[in-house]
């Protein structure tokens, strides 16, 4: 199978080598859009892909087993293209990928951009918000547009996030003998929708009274909607430290809260996945919309007590339990979940739960330790510190064997030894 790309241009502007592809092949498989960017001497049967498409893939392939077939993608196919849906089915061995210069590279081109240093977000498919979490002052985005209201809708969301003073620019049709743009600034963005064949790059710029939001873990808590279910600012970022999310790994975070630490470890890289367990619905909706707003949209949120509702989830890379830890067969649930070399962080404030991680403590070993932040707070005239309830966290890496019992657990459970010397 044959996988071309093709641009705006349409045929004009494909090489001789896709050229062969097309006019060969018995099937031809594309949207309706790029089927009729082909001439006549192109045969073959054309098959318009049905919608949703990636279900599709795999029983239209068979349907045509035996033909030889071609399949028309926008662009270049490995770039947010069919190419990943047919590579998963097939196997790169299973295809020949004829790419085309892709709407980035246009984009790039025409604004000067180079094409490393710009981030690329898809809303093809995709919620806008998800464009949130890239917004930082400075930076230059290209945003895959999913039809003609998409400029107007990403104009909203920049206001929204105090990115107002942005200039903007649409690019349409890019490679084709209709490529035009329209540009303005997104706090004052009145463009009427143009054609749905459109990119939009834009030069991110903070308005100077608008929160500054970092890339690294420990945001504001006034970043979040809460009812005082959060870990707190200095806390969260310390216990996502020791989490140590990486690219592609899934996150269990028990006790949601306010989404605080699911929200932060799927920020620190598009991959990382998240599902948090609420069992309070007004607080897993809180969560849901704090989600939103930090561009992490795609975080799961099941409203439900733990452990009974963890039966049914995917494996994680790592887990935190940030509240429930008293609940019956909960730290064994998530124990027995993790893979060897999974993480667990727990964190409470109570001498209940502290109880139970020190037994944990002693059976696994790990860390354990305590967490303590004070504030600057006015005392009459002066300033003094107002100490915040100190929090008790045990973390541990999964190991392939059950370790021996810490020597300092097993010293505890000995009469304490006497000081010696200077020390008594």
């Amino acid at each position: 199978m044959s996988v071309v790309g093709i641009g705006a241009d349409g045929w004009a502007g494909l090489p001789d080598a896709a050229r062969t592809e097309l006019t060969g092949a018995q099937v031809l498989i594309g949207g309706r859009r790029q089927l009729d960017l082909l001439p006549s001497r192109c045969t073959g049967r054309r098959v318009p892909w049905p919608s949703p498409l990636r279900p599709a893939v795999p029983g239209l392939l068979a349907a045509h087993a035996g033909s030889k077939i071609a399949v028309l993608a926008s662009g270049d196919p490995m770039f947010y293209g069919i190419g990943r849906a047919l590579t998963e089915v097939l196997g790169p061995q299973g295809l020949r990928i004829l790419p085309h210069p892709s709407s980035v590279s246009y984009a790039c081109a025409r604004v000067g951009w180079p094409l490393e240093d710009t981030e690329v977000i898809t809303l093809v498919g995709r919620p806008a918000a998800r464009l949130a979490a890239a917004l930082h002052d400075g930076r230059r985005l290209l945003v895959l547009s999913a039809d003609a209201s998409t400029p107007a809708v990403v104009a909203a969301l920049l206001r929204e996030h105090g990115f107002g003073p942005s200039p903007v620019r649409v690019l349409e049709q890019l490679g084709g003998e209709g490529e035009a743009y329209v540009e303005g600034i997104a706090g004052t963005w009145a463009h009427p929708p143009g054609d749905p064949l459109n990119v939009i790059a834009i030069e991110c710029r903070r308005a100077p009274d608008a929160p500054r939001i970092g890339a690294v873990p420990g945001l504001p808590d006034d970043a979040y909607e809460n009812d005082g279910q959060l870990t707190k600012r200095h806390v969260r970022a310390a216990t996502l430290g020791v989490l140590a999310p990486a690219p592609g790994e899934l996150l269990w975070d028990i006790g949601g809260g306010s989404g605080s630490v699911a929200i932060e470890w799927m920020r620190t890289h598009p991959s990382c996945r998240a599902v948090t367990v609420e069992r309070d619905p007004a607080r897993a909706r809180r969560i849901e919309r704090n989600a939103a707003h930090l561009g992490v949209p795609a975080l799961r949120v099941i409203t439900g007590r733990a452990p009974d509702s963890l039966a049914e989830l995917p494996t994680p890379d790592a887990v935190f339990i940030g509240g429930g830890l008293t609940a019956p067969g909960l730290l064994d649930a998530c124990w027995e979940a993790l893979p060897v070399g999974g993480r667990l962080v727990a964190n409470t404030v109570t001498l209940e739960s502290e109880a139970l991680l020190a037994e944990r403590y002693r059976r696994h070993g790990g860390d354990l330790v305590r967490l303590a932040v004070a504030h600057a707070v006015p005392v009459g005239g002066f300033t003094g510190w107002r100490q915040a309830m100190p929090v008790t966290q045990w973390s541990v890496r999964k190991p392939s064997t059950t370790p021996s019992p810490t020597p300092t657990a097993e010293r505890s459970a000995e009469a304490p030894a006497e000081p010696s010397g200077d020390n008594r």
